[in-house]
C-alpha cells in the first residue's frame, strides 16, 4: 500500500500563497537549475538543482493520484486537463464543473476529503497519493489519513495568505525526524507521521 503525503512550496512562516493567491518566489526553484525533470506533463520541464532533481525523481515516480481543493482547480484550470504529476486528478468539490472544456481529462470530482482519499487510494495501489496544501491538507491531518508530509522551505516570509495546513485546529501531531534536501532557494524536508 502506498503513502498519502501532503505537499507544497511553503513560505518560512507556513503560507502556499499570497492574500491574492500568487505564490511569488515560492516556485521560483522550479526553474532556477541546470537539471531538466518533468512530471506528468512532458511538455512542461522543471528546471532545479541537482540536490532538488534527485530528491523529486525520488519521490514524483512513486505518485499516482493527487488530490486538490476546487480553488486550486479553479486558478490552474485543472492544468488544461493533464496532470501536474501522476495519472489522475480528485477534485474536492461540492460543485463539479459543468461546463470544463476538458471532459475526458483524468480528473474526478468529489464532495469531500476521506472520500477522495479513498478513491485516490483505490486508484494508486501500491503508488502514493498527493494531496496539495491547504484547507484540505488540514482536513486529511484531522482525520488521521496522512503518512507523510512533504514540505518544500523556501526562504521567504509572507506575513499572511494561504496556510498550508489551512484552518487546522485539531490536535498535536507528532513527526519522525525530516529527510533533509538542500536545494537551490529551497530546502527539501520530508516527514513521516509518527504513528506510534
Amino acid at each position: 500500500m502506498g503513502n498519502v503525503v501532503v505537499a507544497a512550496a511553503v513560505s518560512l512562516d507556513g503560507f502556499v500563497a499570497d492574500t491574492e493567491d500568487q505564490v511569488g518566489p515560492l516556485f521560483d526553484w522550479y526553474g532556477n537549475g541546470p537539471v531538466e525533470v518533468y512530471g506528468t506533463d512532458h511538455g512542461r520541464p522543471f528546471q532545479v538543482s541537482a540536490a532538488s532533481a534527485e530528491y523529486m525523481k525520488s519521490t514524483w515516480p512513486r505518485i499516482r493520484s493527487c488530490i486538490i481543493g476546487r480553488h486550486l482547480f479553479d486558478l490552474t484550470n485543472g492544468w488544461g486537463g493533464v496532470p501536474a504529476v501522476g495519472d489522475r486528478v480528485f477534485v474536492v468539490t461540492h460543485e463539479p464543473p459543468t461546463d470544463w472544456p476538458f471532459p475526458d481529462a483524468p480528473f474526478t470530482f468529489v464532495s469531500g476529503v476521506e472520500e477522495a482519499i479513498a478513491q485516490a487510494k483505490a486508484h494508486a495501489g501500491d503508488g502514493d497519493v498527493t494531496i496539495t496544501g491547504g484547507n484540505i491538507t488540514g482536513q486529511a491531518i484531522a482525520a488521521g489519513l496522512v503518512d507523510e508530509i512533504a514540505y518544500s522551505l523556501v526562504p521567504v516570509v509572507f506575513g499572511s495568505g494561504v496556510r498550508f495546513f489551512g484552518d487546522y485546529l485539531g490536535p498535536e501531531v507528532l513527526l519522525d525526524n525530516p529527510r533533509v534536501v538542500e536545494g537551490d532557494r529551497v530546502t527539501h524536508l520530508h516527514y513521516r507521521v509518527s504513528k506510534g
